[in-house]
């Protein structure tokens, strides 16, 4: 009995802890710190080899109805997308890797990363970069690829809009990670959410058509040749922006499409 009571324990503290800070409180509004920050004085972190924690990183989790799968290993991860951050509202409160969020280190959190581990995060749109730590579970909510602490997007310059295009880049030690250095932008990264990817250009044809029923918005097939046979990839776009891309995707959601890709280019 004693048995099943320490396991029943050990499942409920694992199941808090992979819901991370970014899925508690829903409803209640998050922001900055109630007083100001000196962000010249947050040092990014060295980075270091570092043991996975020993919460947060099952095979595979569900939040919301939808399974996520974990990478083994972070070797190799390069991903453009979009970030958000999370602040006050979670400042305190257990990450998935079991440590209290803090929203002025320099930290984040992803749905598919291992936990801990470096990562360089840089701001296509201004070309700041910085290093976090990704300690937590998250972002679930559409078409973002990581969550960043306050501090870390007010030192990348997108604290006040909520939202920017990056570039995130796992540093891990069992191999050289390439430094690629990026310089501002001198146009505005385009935004498109890929809806489908087919074998027969019939079938991406079929959806374009759909699709040209539930927007205005232009829609593409690009062919993309993988081991010698082509992909017919169906993407809308580009888009105005983030806040544009949420519209779509719930517009897309009611028609029983789910997960499109955002792509930057």
């Amino acid at each position: 009995m004693t048995k099943h009571i320490h396991l029943l324990i050990s499942f409920v503290m694992l199941t808090l802890l992979l819901t991370s800070c970014s899925t508690l409180h829903k409803g209640i509004p998050d922001g900055p710190p109630t007083q100001s920050v000196d962000i010249t004085k947050v040092k990014d972190p060295v980075p270091h080899p570092l043991k996975l924690s020993h919460y947060g990183n099952p095979s595979s989790y569900v939040i919301e109805g939808k399974r996520y799968y974990v990478l083994k290993s972070a070797r190799g991860y390069h991903e453009q997308g979009i970030a958000s951050w999370y602040g006050r509202k979670f400042h305190g409160h257990s990450t998935s890797s079991g440590e209290p969020y803090d929203m002025l280190s320099m930290t984040a959190a992803s749905r598919t990363l291992p936990i801990p581990v470096f990562a360089r995060v840089t701001n296509l749109e201004n070309g700041r970069s910085v290093i976090v730590r990704v300690n937590d579970r998250g972002p679930f909510a559409p078409g973002r690829i990581i969550d960043l602490s306050y501090v870390a997007a007010k030192k990348l310059g997108y604290a006040d809009k909520g939202t920017t295009h990056v570039d995130v880049t796992a540093l891990t030690f069992d191999a050289p990670t390439k430094h690629i250095q990026f310089a501002a932008q001198t146009r505005k990264p385009h935004l498109y959410l890929q809806v489908g990817a087919f074998r027969k250009q019939m079938l991406a044809a079929q959806l374009q058509s759909r699709l040209a029923k539930l927007t205005h918005q232009r829609i593409v097939i690009q062919t993309l040749h993988y081991l010698h046979h082509p992909i017919y990839r169906v993407q809308i776009g580009p888009l105005a922006g983030v806040k544009e891309s949420d519209k779509l995707q719930q517009l897309l959601k009611a028609i029983g499409l789910f997960d499109p890709i955002a792509i930057i280019s």
